[in-house]
């Protein structure tokens, strides 16, 4: 076997241990589209959708994509209680049943599925493959300036509070090892919101786990309606350096 062939055996054999999971309110429209490009990106791995009782019906047709597969599962949560609640139950319903990735993907199409493979190749070398903006290679489509200039100032602003190397600290497309979910204490990430981003990210660097960003392009959602805001943008900020002082006091005891 050659250097690609094994390359292309290793990206295979950590699909068939990859959950995706994609975190669901009101995606009705994007659900079975989403599900299928994830499907055709990375035919060996498993879904797991986690629904927030959405109104408009979301939940019934995850449920039916999940009876006719079964690489699809469904978590029901009972009420939306922000995505790093819905993520920190999907990362504890995966550990016990064995994956060794679980993968942060949107069901808006912002993530483009085809990098899902450079997403689980990058696990390679490292404890978390981040999707990054700002490296090389990555970028943003069909924003507007003000956009960006928010994006890439609040991951800037992050870093230089928290003091760490990771260029897309708000990024939301995440592959995390299991190590990586063991060492980090999910019990104690306490943000609910677009601040989990951060946090989690914050608490493997300080475990000393490895971040390795990937390049991706991050387009605006096909359809419905996002659920960010400059209201929780700026919030998020704000927790960094509640943030910063709270991890370090974890870590001395306190």
């Amino acid at each position: 076997m050659d250097g690609c062939d094994e390359a292309a055996a290793a990206a295979a054999t950590r699909a068939e241990k990859a959950l995706v999971v994609i975190p669901t309110y009101n995606e009705a429209e994007n659900i079975v589209p989403v599900v299928g490009a994830v499907q055709a990106a990375v035919p060996g791995a498993s879904i797991l959708i986690v629904d927030d009782n959405s109104p408009d019906g979301t939940g019934a047709i995850a449920d039916q994509l999940s009876a006719g597969n079964a690489r699809v599962s469904v978590l029901h949560r009972p009420a939306k209680e922000g995505l790093g609640r819905a993520y920190l139950d999907a990362f504890r319903w995966a550990l016990p049943r064995g994956y060794e990735y679980a993968i942060e993907f949107d069901a808006d199409f912002s993530h483009d599925p085809k990098r899902l493979p450079a997403m689980l190749d990058a696990m390679s070398d490292a404890d978390v493959a981040v999707g990054s903006r700002y490296v090389e290679g990555g970028g943003t489509e069909n924003w507007g300036l003000a956009r960006k200039v928010i994006s890439s100032g609040g991951s800037l602003y992050s870093r230089l509070v928290l003091g760490v190397p990771v260029r897309d600290l708000t990024s939301g497309f995440v592959c995390w090892s299991r190590r990586a979910l063991e060492e980090i204490d999910l019990d104690r990430v306490a943000s609910a919101g677009f601040a989990f981003q951060i946090e989690m990210k914050y608490r493997a660097l300080r475990k000393g786990l490895r971040i390795r960003e990937v390049p991706i392009l991050f387009v605006d959602r096909r359809a419905g309606k996002s659920k960010m805001s400059r209201r929780i943008f700026f919030e998020a900020l704000v927790r960094v350096w509640q943030l910063k002082f709270r991890v370090r006091r974890e870590q001395r005891g306190g």
